[in-house]
């Protein structure tokens, strides 16, 4: 049996992207019901993927008792509904058995891993003061994806000198505004770009120079992405609630690096419970990107452990 509700999670500070700001998480908790034991499972749904609270919810609560994580994967397709209720039956599966997620799907022991921190769009002022106080992290993401970014980007790199830095366009830029900034991106140390280009404009990453780095976001949702990228992404993010869960991005990550990409492991804005399977997908990526627990002003009753040493692996108490 499966149940699902709302839950909503304040935000430490307004989170700002090239679509809008949030000050809040909303999330869906999926509950999985067997023999006494509830397996957890969470989703943020999406609008720039079609997805509402309610479609969401209704693709949960259409589907038939009892299903199987296998007959799942072809009941709904990917996308939140699906990851949260793929999750909720992992975790049903191990609390059943007394065995972990990572040793039920033939994975190595997991290990912590060092996440990106994201700095979200602001004005340029903003953006150095809070890559000042997130300097001493290795890892910075920022938020761009408008035409007036350069000075943005100098203020990061002002801010935080040290630190690696990625940068997240969200679909924001034309060919003509990457083109221009690309060279920059290289002066200032970035190490990759997410998702320049629109998804329906991406064509052009096959016909422009790519001097960095160029990771699939919006591009890539699960394996039957993988053909479109051939000649344009040099990476993909992987995010459970675009491949709809940890069945399908274990595939997808398998599948990425056959073909020659790096892995990215990435998130919406969530909770500690939706972080929790993909640190298992995330073990050895070249970038992690885990950090929605950190933005939260609110978590979990057992929350994932950050430190220096990275994003540690779920507690049972919290999944898996």
């Amino acid at each position: 049996m499966l149940s699902v509700t709302a839950d909503s999670f304040r935000l430490a500070q307004v989170f700002t992207i090239a679509r809008g700001s949030k000050t809040e998480a909303h999330v869906l908790t999926v509950r999985a019901f067997a023999d006494g034991v509830i397996g957890l499972g969470e989703c943020v749904p999406y609008a720039r993927y079609g997805e509402t609270p309610d479609s969401v919810r209704a693709q949960i609560e259409g589907l038939p008792e009892g299903i199987s994580r296998q007959d799942l994967q072809d009941a709904v397709p990917a996308g939140a509904a699906r990851n949260a209720v793929d999750c909720a039956l992992w975790d049903l599966a191990a609390k059943k058995s007394g065995t972990p997620v990572w040793k039920l799907a033939g994975l190595a022991p997991p290990r912590p891993q060092i996440t990106a921190y994201t700095v979200s769009l602001d004005t340029p002022d903003a953006m150095r003061a809070e890559a000042m106080k997130h300097a001493h992290r290795p890892l910075l993401k920022i938020k761009l994806g408008t035409p007036d970014d350069m000075p943005r980007l100098e203020a990061v790199r002002q801010g935080a000198p040290d630190a690696r830095i990625i940068v997240d366009a969200n679909e924001g830029w034309t060919a003509e505004v990457y083109g221009e900034l690309a060279p920059h991106l290289l002066r200032l140390g970035v190490a990759m770009v997410e998702q320049p280009l629109p998804v329906e404009e991406d064509d052009m990453l096959a016909e422009i120079a790519r001097p960095l780095p160029v990771c699939a976001d919006e591009s890539c949702h699960d394996r039957a992405s993988l053909p479109g990228l051939t000649g344009k992404y040099d990476m993909v993010n992987i995010k459970l609630d675009k491949t709809g869960g940890l069945t399908e991005a274990l595939a997808l990550r398998e599948a990425a690096r056959a073909e020659g990409y790096k892995v990215m492991v990435g998130c919406m804005v969530g909770s500690s419970l939706a972080m929790a399977p993909a640190v298992l997908v995330a073990q050895g990526a070249e970038v992690v990107d885990l950090d929605g627990p950190l933005l939260l002003a609110e978590d979990r009753e057992v929350p994932l452990v950050y430190d220096t040493a990275g994003v540690h692996p779920a507690s049972p108490a919290l999944w898996g």
